[in-house]
């Protein structure tokens, strides 16, 4: 006799609790909706526009490097 989907994860989630793992719902951006896609688009022409750029992109660049490298 199979197991029902609903019994499987009654039983994932179980074994995951007894590991010490509790669930959690995270809410985020939908990248595919057009709203998302306008504000990237703003903000990316403030970065490309701003006088601070070639600094600011230097400071990514810097922190960027891994110790190792």
């Amino acid at each position: 006799m199979s197991t029902s989907s609903k019994e499987r994860v009654r039983k994932h989630r179980a074994k995951l609790r007894k590991q010490g793992m509790k669930p959690m719902t995270i809410w985020v951006p939908d990248v595919s909706s057009e709203e998302f896609a306008r504000e990237a688009h703003r903000q990316s022409l403030l970065i490309a526009t701003s006088p601070a750029d070639e600094e600011e992109q230097a400071w990514v660049d810097d922190a960027s490097v891994w110790a190792d490298e």
